[in-house]
């Protein structure tokens, strides 16, 4: 996954980015001649990676290049960097749009589906290999489809086996083991977990897993979407106890980017870390010694069975002057010979939402990752994708990073979230 995964929308200071679709962001290539679909159709396919970027760059032209193959359909690819493709999605769509667009699932895709900016492809499912989880995270609040799926990643724990090895360390299975295992660690002149946040969002995922072991996944996507209170109970509780698991963490997070924490742990100095399966993107030569396990339970009534599995698809933009042709590319983005098709032409293959691809190019981490997700009762999407993008850029990110300077303020942390949740979600 990219470095850049979860930069988050910066407005109008980025405005000159694009503006009414006319900026670094605008649909490129030929306007399709006017076909709608078929032979000799034309699809324009903005993509969030930039051309030679890496492995997820080099994925999606191989499935652009493959839908080409099967069908005669021409795939003009609108290829912009990571940053600048988040950055300016609003005014990309509001503009003159790409057909097609790579996106992500939960409310992020909702919200556009609410303003009207992407195209309802409910008459694309079902789609052969996707389950019901997956239609689930394609669904907006009408109850309606406006996303396909393509690929996951799981947060979890993260460790090296050589390290656990060597120390006689086991992956906890209850929160008296997890407990055990950290003062151990630290008994020995190892931080038990690796930690960075100079990028505000990684921290989201500690949040986002601390909600759901003490409050439970039904509360926590209420808490997301504005239904729970902030300043109640039940979040404090959330920052009281990572309060206490802070002297666990590496010292200092807000002047350290996640890769330096990764490299922390790849060193030995760190014992775990806390990340999406990316988390191998920083470790070169140490991949093949990582493995994880979940988030142990921390409350006996609730199963330690939830965690963020971001997915990652596809949408039609509603502006896009194609509208035929992307719904018909769209549904076959969600195939097993998509997945395949870019899977076989990449270094780092991404774990496909079909179940039905390949799996032969896959790590024994991303099978096991696989077997992980499938298990799991409940799955979300992660802070910035399961809430308002505004709130958790301009609410969420300074305010745990002000936890984390200042963790005995909890109660003046939680009264200002809320008092401005309250403005922008309702």
């Amino acid at each position: 996954m990219s470095a850049t995964r979860r930069s988050v929308l910066r407005g109008m200071a980025l405005s000159g980015l694009a503006v009414g679709g006319s900026g670094l962001l605008a649909a490129c290539g030929d306007d399709g001649g006017g076909a709608s679909s078929g032979s000799g159709a034309t699809v324009k396919f903005g993509i969030n990676e930039a051309q030679g970027s890496g492995p997820a760059y080099d994925r999606l032209k191989a499935i652009a290049d493959a839908y080409t193959a099967k069908t005669d359909t021409k795939v003009s690819l609108n290829a912009v960097d990571h940053n600048t493709f988040q950055e300016s999605i609003n005014t990309y769509l509001q503009g003159t749009p790409d057909d097609v667009f790579t996106w992500f699932a939960g409310f992020r895709m909702s919200q556009f589906a609410e303003s009207g900016l992407i195209t309802d492809v409910s008459d694309q499912w079902p789609i052969d290999g996707l389950g019901d989880s997956f239609k689930q995270a394609a669904t907006a609040s009408d109850g309606k489809q406006y996303f396909v799926p393509i690929s996951y990643y799981p947060w979890a724990v993260f460790y090296r086996k050589s390290v656990f090895e060597k120390n006689g360390w086991a992956a906890p299975e209850s929160k008296d083991d997890f407990m055990s295992l950290m003062d151990d660690m630290q008994g020995k002149g190892i931080t038990p977990f690796a930690f960075g946040d100079k990028d505000g969002w990684p921290a989201m995922g500690t949040f986002d897993i601390l909600n759901m072991r003490l409050n439970g996944f039904d509360f926590h996507m209420g808490l997301m979407a504005g239904e729970e209170k902030w300043d109640g109970d039940e979040v404090k509780l959330v920052f009281e106890t990572w309060k206490s698991l802070l002297p666990y963490h590496q010292e200092d997070p807000l002047g350290r980017t996640w890769q330096e924490a990764a490299t922390s742990m790849g060193n030995g100095d760190c014992g775990m870390y806390l990340l999406g399966t990316f988390v191998v993107d920083a470790l070169d030569e140490s991949g093949d010694d990582l493995d994880f396990f979940t988030f142990p339970q921390l409350d006996d009534s609730i199963p330690a069975d939830s965690l963020d599995a971001p997915i990652d698809g596809f949408c039609v933009a509603a502006a896009g002057k194609n509208q035929d042709a992307a719904k018909e590319m769209i549904k076959w983005l969600g195939s097993a010979a998509a997945a395949d098709a870019g899977n076989e032409a990449a270094e780092a293959p991404f774990i496909a939402a079909n179940s039905g691809a390949s799996t032969s190019t896959y790590s024994d981490l991303q099978k096991k990752s696989a077997e992980v997700v499938g298990a799991a009762a409940n799955i979300a999407q992660f802070m910035d994708r399961d809430t308002n993008a505004d709130f958790a850029s301009t609410v969420m990110i300074p305010s745990i990073q002000e936890f984390l300077k200042s963790p005995d303020d909890i109660d003046k942390i939680t009264a200002s979230i809320q008092e401005q949740a309250n403005s922008i979600l309702g």
